[in-house]
C-alpha cells in the first residue's frame, strides 16, 4: 500500500507539472504577467484547477499575486521559501499526506531573442518573470488508498484463515511420526512389542527411535542376562542338592550297609556340600562387587609384597601338579587399592593358570607400573580358551569346558567376580590366548584412588 501511494503521488506530480511547463510558456507568449485578462490563459488555468481539483496561483517578479483561481488572493503579496527557491531557478514539489495535497512551484521563464539581445543579456538568456505555485488534490488517490485498504483488509483475512487452516494440517502431518513414535513406545513399555521400532519419516525421529532402539536391546540383553544368571544360580544350587539326596536316598535304601560303603557315601555328600557352599560363598562375594565404589576399603598397599605372599600360598596347589610359579617384578609398586579385592583377583587368576594349564606347566606373574597405572601380567602354558568364548568368560556360570569346570571344582564366578573388582578400582582388564599354548591376563589399576 505504501508503495502504490508513493507511485500514484509520483505520477500524479509528473502529470501536474508537464501541465503547468505548458501553461508556463502560454503565459509568456501572450504576455499575461503584464495583462491577466486573456480568455485562453484563463481558461486553461480554470480548466487545470477543475481537473486535479486545485488551485493555482501566477505571482510576477514582485512577489505579487496577479492571478487566483479561487479568487480570494488577487493583489496580495506572497512572501514564502518555496517561491523564493524557484526564483532561483528551483523547483519544488511537496506532498502533504496529512492535509491530502500536493504543492508544486513552476518557474515562468522567458528566454531572451536576438532582437532583445544585450551584450548584458545574450540571445539564448532564461529569465525568471514569475512563479506558478499550484496546489493539487489528492482526494482520487486517498479514496483508492481506501478501498485498496478495504481489499487487503479481506485478503489479509483470507491469508490468515488459509494459513490457520494449512498450520493445522502440517501439524497433524508433522506429529504424526512422534505420535507413531510415542505409540510404539507404549506399547514397547507395555510389553506387547518386542520387535525394533522404525518411524524413517523425520531425521530427528529416526535418531529418536535409533536411541530408543539401542536402549531397548540393551535392556532386552540386562533381562536375558538377569534371566539366565537366575536358571544358572538354581541349575548350580540344585546340582549339589540332588546329588546329596540321591546319595542319601540309596543309603536309606539299604538297611544293612557296609561301614566302607557307608563312608565313601559320606565323603562324597561331603564334597558335595562343600562345593554347594562354594558356590554359595562366590554368589555371596559377587553381590558384595556389585555395590558402590564407595564401599572400597582403600589403603596404600605394596603390590610386590601383596604378589609374593599370594604366589607363596598357592605353590602348594601348583606343585601338585608340578607347575612353576615366577613373580617378575620389573619395579617396586606402591598403590592405593582395596587390599582384600586386590588379593582375591590376583587369587583368582593365579588360581585359574594353575587349574587349567598342563602338566609341568609354567605361570609368570609379571608386575609393572608407569606414572599413572600398575599393571598385573598373569601369563600361563595352559589349555588355551577358543576365541569364540573369549567374550563371554566373564558371564556369571559361564564355562568354555564345562566338565572339565567340575572335574577340577570351578563355579563359574571367578572371573566374574575378578573383572567386577578391577571395575570397582576403575581398572581394565583384558585377556589373550591361543587355544592349546597358553592365556595371557593383563590387569591395568590406576596407582591413586580418585573418587569421582
Amino acid at each position: 500500500m505504501q508503495n502504490y501511494e508513493d507511485r500514484a503521488v509520483e505520477v500524479r506530480q509528473s502529470d501536474v507539472q508537464n501541465q503547468l511547463k505548458i501553461i508556463a510558456n502560454h503565459l509568456i507568449t501572450y504576455n499575461y504577467l503584464q495583462d491577466t485578462s486573456s480568455e485562453v490563459i484563463n481558461a486553461e488555468l480554470e480548466q487545470l484547477s477543475n481537473l486535479y481539483s486545485g488551485r493555482v496561483l501566477i505571482i510576477n517578479g514582485n512577489l505579487k499575486v496577479i492571478k487566483d483561481t479561487y479568487g480570494i488572493s488577487e493583489g496580495k503579496t506572497i512572501i514564502s521559501e518555496e517561491v523564493i527557491k524557484c526564483f532561483k531557478g528551483t523547483s519544488i514539489a511537496n506532498y502533504d499526506r496529512n492535509n491530502g495535497f500536493i504543492e508544486i512551484t513552476t518557474p515562468i521563464v522567458e528566454i531572451v531573442s536576438e532582437e532583445m539581445a544585450t551584450e548584458r543579456m545574450p540571445a539564448g538568456t532564461e529569465l525568471t518573470r514569475g512563479v506558478m505555485l499550484t496546489s493539487v488534490s489528492t482526494d482520487i488517490i486517498v479514496a483508492t488508498m481506501a478501498v485498496l485498504n478495504r481489499k487487503s483488509l479481506i485478503i489479509e483475512i483470507i491469508m490468515f484463515i488459509f494459513i490457520f487452516v494449512i498450520a493445522v494440517i502440517l501439524s497433524k502431518v508433522l506429529i504424526e511420526p512422534f505420535e507413531r513414535v510415542t505409540k510404539a513406545i507404549t506399547e514397547v513399555g507395555e510389553g506387547h512389542l518386542n520387535e525394533p521400532i522404525s518411524v524413517p519419516d523425520y531425521l530427528e525421529t529416526e535418531h529418536i527411535v535409533n536411541a530408543f532402539n539401542d536402549l531397548h536391546e540393551r535392556m532386552k540383553a540386562l533381562d536375558d542376562s538377569r534371566q539366565e544368571f537366575v536358571a544358572n544360580v538354581s541349575h548350580e544350587l540344585k546340582t549339589p542338592i540332588t546329588s546329596v539326596k540321591v546319595l542319601a536316598d540309596s543309603l536309606l535304601a539299604q538297611p544293612d550297609t557296609p561301614a566302607e560303603l557307608y563312608r565313601e557315601f559320606m565323603v562324597d555328600i561331603a564334597t558335595e556340600i562343600e562345593r554347594e557352599d562354594k558356590i554359595i560363598n562366590d554368589l555371596l562375594a559377587l553381590v558384595k562387587m556389585d555395590k558402590a565404589a564407595g564401599d572400597l576399603n582403600i589403603s596404600t598397599v605394596n603390590m610386590n609384597e601383596l604378589t609374593e605372599i599370594i604366589l607363596k600360598r598357592l605353590r602348594p596347589i601348583a606343585r601338585k601338579r608340578d607347575i612353576e610359579l615366577l613373580l617378575v617384578s620389573v619395579r617396586e609398586v606402591v598403590a592405593e587399592v582395596d587390599e582384600v579385592k586386590m588379593s582375591l583377583i590376583l587369587t583368582n587368576l593365579v588360581e585359574n593358570a594353575i587349574k587349567y594349564n598342563k602338566e609341568q606347566g609354567k605361570v609368570t606373574v609379571t608386575l609393572d607400573a608407569d606414572h599413572q597405572f600398575f599393571t598385573v601380567e598373569v601369563a600361563d602354558t595352559g589349555i588355551g580358551i577358543p576365541e569364540e568364548s573369549l567374550n563371554r568368560i566373564y558371564e556369571r556360570f559361564y564355562r568354555v569346558d564345562k566338565s572339565h569346570s567340575r572335574e577340577i571344582g570351578g563355579t563359574g564366578l571367578g572371573l566374574a567376580i575378578t573383572r567386577n573388582a578391577v571395575l570397582l578400582h576403575r581398572g581394565s582388564i583384558k585377556v589373550e590366548s591361543t587355544l592349546g599354548e597358553g592365556t595371557k591376563f593383563l590387569v591395568k589399576i590406576p596407582l591413586s584412588h580418585t573418587i569421582l
